[in-house]
């Protein structure tokens, strides 16, 4: 079934509905197909942002060291490392 298109107004400032106009008739497109594709493209937009959680969630906790203090304890591994890197020469 096709469903009836609905009629939705927006007030626009006067210097965007010159540039609507002027792209319009730049176009030979309606002003209504310009606003329509416009958001569409903003809709593709707006779902093709994806947060950097929700971009890195697959890799949380996929490599596990099996030690569970490794975020409490690097300054000292460090030293460790620095100590026993010093001592080799």
């Amino acid at each position: 079934m096709y469903a009836q298109p609905q009629i939705t107004t927006a007030r626009l400032p006067l210097d965007t509905r010159n540039k609507l106009l002027v792209l319009s008739r730049t176009k030979h497109k309606t002003k209504s197909d310009i606003i329509k594709e416009s958001l569409d493209m903003y809709y593709a937009q707006a779902e093709a942002e994806i947060d950097s959680y929700t971009l890195g969630e697959p890799f949380f906790g996929k490599y596990s060291s099996g030690e569970s203090d490794l975020s409490t304890t690097y300054k000292e591994r460090i030293r460790e490392k620095l100590r026993a890197r010093q001592h080799s020469y």
